[in-house]
């Protein structure tokens, strides 16, 4: 038998808490290691229990979760964090991302969706909701114009509002044709699986060239890799 997906909870309500642990472990391939009330207990318990992932409240006592993430990440490159919480204010969703997280999903989400992602996290993967997806997205836009408009400019040139923002390519980027083809599926919120389907590839083919995409354009996530290229896109 393949090994249990191995998951910590970390949220302040103990009834969440509870019931999230009934809903993992009537599951035959997944195992509930550990309960974190606080951001302090949560990255203490990835320590030592070192799970596979990490259900992450943002809201919680002593350290938010988004400093959690961020410490759990940083230590434990294996351990996945994906965000389960009431909270979708821009600022949280962006940082929590950015903070390593690769997955984020709301309280209201279905069952059989925050098990899938659960599912799908630990398989290296990454998922955001549309309405998740487009704050993240617009975030990065606006940092990108912030980093145009500081950019000295030489004096011969136009304003910065007269001129058009030169968006980066695939050529620009040094991608091959597949590893573009690859990026826009990605981009377009499509797994490893259905990239493979699409493009007629085997799933480890397609992992192995989001990990070169992922070095060529310096992305630290598939989550920050598919945000950050959408960003970078001009809106349609």
């Amino acid at each position: 038998m393949s090994p249990r997906i191995r998951v910590l909870i970390a949220d302040d309500q103990a009834l969440i808490r509870r019931g999230m642990a009934l809903l993992l472990a009537a599951e035959a391939d997944i195992e509930v290691v550990g309960q974190a009330a606080d951001g302090i207990e949560a990255v203490e318990l990835a320590r030592s229990l070192q799970p596979d992932v990490v259900l992450m409240d943002l809201h919680m006592p002593r350290k938010s979760g988004v400093l959690a993430t961020r410490e759990i990440t940083t230590a434990l490159p294996a351990t996945r964090v994906m965000v389960l919480t009431t909270f979708d204010a821009d600022d949280m969703v962006f940082d929590a991302v950015r903070a390593g997280a690769q997955a984020y999903l709301l309280k209201d989400a279905a069952e059989d969706e925050v098990l899938e992602t659960v599912r799908a996290v630990f398989r290296g993967e990454s998922r955001l909701t549309p309405h998740v997806a487009r704050k993240v997205m617009d975030q990065f836009r606006l940092l990108a114009n912030r980093q145009v408009s500081s950019e000295p400019q030489p004096a011969a040139a136009a304003p910065a509002a007269a001129r058009p923002v030169q968006r980066r390519d695939a050529a620009q980027d040094g991608l091959t044709a597949r590893e573009a083809a690859v990026l826009d599926l990605l981009a377009q919120g499509q797994s490893n699986r259905q990239i493979a389907n699409t493009l007629h590839l085997a799933e480890g083919t397609v992992k192995n060239h989001v990990s070169r995409i992922m070095q060529k354009l310096h992305a630290n996530t598939r989550t920050e890799l598919a945000v950050l290229v959408l960003g970078q896109r001009p809106q349609r």
